[in-house]
């Protein structure tokens, strides 16, 4: 096979794979959003106004449901009526986590995570990475990662690319073999 065929049909079977992934998607876990968000952090400047941008400082851990994002640095943005929209962490890295409904793990870590709150999106920059339990991972510069639907999309700067590693699906156990009725 030629060079190019054999890169034409890599190219067709890493879309294909991409395309299998996007069938059975693991969503994470719905209540999340309806739930407190709770923030920790050794300083905090700000307050919980009309569009406005409160500061964490220090061990920033923020909760919301099983959704958990630690970092260095956040910024904390609200609405015009005064809900959270979006949070921006820092850190060495800034860690994203949050179960799924069936109970799988998605973790993330990133330079800088940009959660959006309202739309449930995660874009993490700088030297990111996404594993998601039981599906795989992906690495690479920027990783956009939607909490509803689980799709990621990843790019790489420069001469860098997105690396991926996609989980077999389990097979079902076999059935046990069927005991015999003949009576001795």
């Amino acid at each position: 096979m030629s060079r190019s065929r054999r890169a034409n049909a890599s190219a067709r079977w890493l879309l294909a794979a991409c395309g299998l992934l996007a069938l059975s998607p693991v969503v994470a876990k719905q209540g999340d959003r309806d739930q407190p968000m709770k923030v920790d952090a050794k300083y905090f400047e700000g307050f919980q106004k009309p569009n406005t941008v409160s500061t964490l400082k220090g061990s920033v851990v923020i909760r919301q449901g099983t959704l958990k994002a630690t970092g260095t640095l956040a910024k904390v943005y609200f609405d015009a009526q005064s809900q959270i929209s979006r949070v921006v962490l820092t850190g060495s890295p800034a860690h994203i986590e949050q179960l799924d409904d069936s109970g799988n793990r998605m973790l993330g870590d990133a330079a800088t995570i940009d959660y959006d709150n309202l739309k449930g999106i995660a874009v993490l920059t700088g030297h990111a990475s996404v594993k998601q339990q039981g599906r795989g991972e992906a690495h690479g510069d920027k990783l956009t990662y939607d909490t509803a639907s689980s799709q990621m999309t990843g790019e790489s700067g420069g001469t860098g690319t997105v690396h991926m590693i996609f989980q077999p699906k389990k097979k079902p156990a076999a059935p046990a073999p069927a005991a015999s009725s003949k009576q001795p």
